[in-house]
């Protein structure tokens, strides 16, 4: 099998606090011999876990990369045993474009593992973080929120694994992350996703859905910064006490949780992030936005709960997904 170009312009294990790039080889039209630069940082102090910490998984999404640009400066390594490794924007081309997917080859980093060492550019990237860096961490956390097409109130979250060793120390990341809500999360298609990359690999998996709408707030970022540090402290990495508020626990027990579309159109939304729902109780109205005289088409949850996520675009098309009712644990 090829080995894959990457190439970190910094030691990985070396102690103090180094800032550089994960270097791609990337022929283009207007740079024969040009690289795409992937930011690292590196913070090592003594023997300890590894934390793996990424942001820009998809590109339109901030709360992750600013708060880990921010952690990349602030933190020290005489405030750590054990060591941190950063990437505040971990499909770099996609976040320098603000999309979802990569520019170059269209590519969804959280549907391109375990990736190729000789296939695109995302593919590269997938594979030289699922080979060299996976397998030295003890803990992972990935940042996401809902990008330019999703809202979500803000949570943390784990998923149902085999393994309820795993399992459990994953919720207990999850929980000591501390966001508002914490959350059983139930993935539509994970096929390809880095998280189940993580998971398979045995290690502690936090992710987040922080927000959305293709920005974020002070709020957001707030959240993203208090928990990735109060993960760190979890485990043992950073010192100090865990800063820890109340939190509402989440839970998305199958697919009922979910609500598609089956018609294109302007969403008329009842409801708001964070209200009440009941089984039945009409979450959104789905009017036709090429002609007028026509009724709305009314979408009912099929479960109690609180309404977690919502389509952010006012404009709607069919197949996509108009919310999400999780139930309050």
């Amino acid at each position: 099998m090829a080995a894959n170009p990457i190439t970190a312009t910094i030691a990985l294990d070396a102690a103090g606090e180094h800032h550089g790039f994960l270097r791609l080889p990337y022929s283009r039209d207007d740079s024969a011999w040009g690289s795409v630069m992937i930011p690292i940082s590196v913070i090592r102090n003594g023997d300890g876990p590894t934390a793996l910490l990424t942001g820009g998984n998809h590109g339109d999404e901030y709360e992750g990369p600013v708060a880990l640009v921010d952690l990349a400066l602030t933190l020290k390594a005489s405030e750590i045993t054990g060591r941190v490794i950063i990437l505040p924007a971990f499909n770099y081309p996609a976040f320098r474009a603000g999309s979802r997917t990569s520019p170059i080859d269209r590519g969804n980093m959280n549907r391109s593992f375990p990736g190729r060492p000789d296939g695109t550019v995302t593919e590269k990237i997938a594979d030289y973080v699922n080979t060299a860096l996976l397998p030295q961490a003890d803990i992972v956390v990935d940042f996401h929120s809902g990008g330019k097409t999703l809202d979500f109130v803000p949570f943390a979250s784990a998923h149902v694994l085999d393994n309820k060793d795993q399992q459990a120390a994953c919720v207990a990341a999850v929980t000591a992350f501390n966001a508002p809500y914490t959350m059983m999360l139930l993935e539509i298609d994970n096929v390809g996703m880095y998280d189940t990359a993580v998971e398979e690999q045995g290690k502690v998996f936090v992710t987040t859905e922080i927000g959305g709408g293709g920005s974020a707030t002070a709020h957001s970022i707030a959240i993203a910064k208090k928990g990735v540090r109060n993960v760190l402290k979890h485990a043992g990495i950073l010192k100090g006490d865990m800063e820890l508020a109340p939190t509402t626990m989440l839970d998305m027990p199958d697919n009922d949780c979910f609500v598609f579309s089956e018609d294109d159109g302007l969403i008329e939304p009842m409801l708001d992030l964070g209200n009440p729902v009941e089984q039945g109780d009409v979450i959104a109205r789905i009017w036709p936005a090429d002609r007028t005289g026509r009724p709305p088409v009314d979408y009912r949850s099929k479960r109690s709960g609180i309404l977690a996520s919502r389509h952010f675009p006012g404009l709607i098309k069919a197949g996509d997904c108009l919310a999400v009712v999780a139930v309050v644990v």
